[in-house]
């Protein structure tokens, strides 16, 4: 068995060297059409940027009308770029009959828009929870299927979806966040197993914490849900604890190492440029040496990473009272 093991590892690692020095060539990107959502800052306005510059034709959505002007200065004459809220069907309709009268067919979809809420499960509220499924699951999945038609009007197009370590590890006090990944996980398996006949490339991916103004913004986010925290909620876990979990997130040594987004943008250039895209891409160190091998060890055994790398020296305050009634 052993030696079964490291033969596949073997021969998956020269496969990966093969790749790495012999790399597939990458398409002719005259007359191909790329539409890319959440372009107003990160990975997509990088990427819009970018695949501007190869030749293609990109249509860049952003969320914000404030995010236009900054990115028109970058991106030639043959881009558009316009207003999209994956969350509103029939701004998705109006996007799709905008692409339809300037082509029959598009090359590439990349679903990059999303949103995070950190925060325990018992924190968050249940709206909260839906927002992020809207912006990071539903919303994907309502832009695939509006824009499949032209996506299969020819073959070999493809869809990139922007999915997470968070897809395939669950670390606590992301529960909204993991639940729209995981979802969106699946979803691209199955949207490729099904789509395989008509040529219909599906690409995941699966980045760690990278530099983005997601990132950036992590401290305001982490402090809003605790400003929405019900009353009842905050005497359960306690001012204490409440303040050294909040203290230990903003002082996270994974942040603190965050890393260079334009990995990111390599590995999505690749999934929409090249004529043998991979079907995942763990961009960085961290996805491929820590969260990866995390997933796939036992989960008591991971159970107990998050255990002690998330401890805090003070116990909740309900937990205080049953201890010490």
């Amino acid at each position: 068995m052993v030696f079964i093991v490291a033969f596949i590892l073997f021969v998956y690692g020269a496969y990966r060297l093969y790749q790495h020095f012999f790399p597939a060539p990458n398409i002719d990107p005259q007359g191909k059409y790329v539409l890319i959502s959440g372009c107003d800052s990160g990975f997509g306005n990088a990427l819009a940027i970018e695949l501007d510059k190869k030749g293609f034709n990109v249509f860049a959505g952003i969320y914000s009308a404030d995010n236009k002007s900054a990115l028109a200065d970058q991106l030639s004459s043959r881009a558009t770029i316009f207003l999209l809220d994956i969350t509103r069907q029939q701004n998705i309709d109006s996007a799709y009959e905008m692409v339809k009268g300037k082509t029959n067919t598009l090359h590439a979809l990349v679903n990059n828009a999303g949103i995070m809420t950190g925060g325990h499960i018992d924190w968050i509220t249940t709206e909260s929870m839906r927002q992020v499924m809207d912006v990071n699951f539903f919303g994907h999945v309502a832009m695939t299927k509006t824009f499949l038609p032209l996506l299969i009007a020819k073959r070999d197009s493809r869809v990139v979806n922007i999915c997470s370590v968070a897809g395939f590890l669950a670390p606590p006090s992301t529960s909204a966040y993991c639940a729209s990944k995981y979802a969106l996980e699946s979803f691209s398996d199955c949207l490729r197993r099904e789509m395989h006949a008509w040529g219909l490339r599906v690409s995941i991916i699966e980045p760690g914490i990278m530099r983005t103004p997601m990132i950036q913004k992590h401290g305001v986010a982490t402090h809003e849900v605790r400003m929405q925290m019900p009353i009842g909620v905050q005497e359960r876990w306690g001012e204490d604890f409440l303040r050294c979990h909040f203290d230990k997130i903003s002082n996270n040594i994974f942040i603190k190492l965050a890393e260079d987004p334009m990995k990111v943008v390599r590995a999505l250039q690749h999934a929409v440029t090249s004529t043998a895209p991979r079907i995942r891409y763990r961009p960085g160190w961290q996805s491929k040496f820590l969260y990866f091998p995390l997933s796939i060890i036992p989960a008591w055994l991971s159970d107990l990473y998050f255990v002690k790398t998330r401890a805090l020296p003070v116990l909740p305050a309900g937990i205080n009272k049953q201890l010490h009634p």
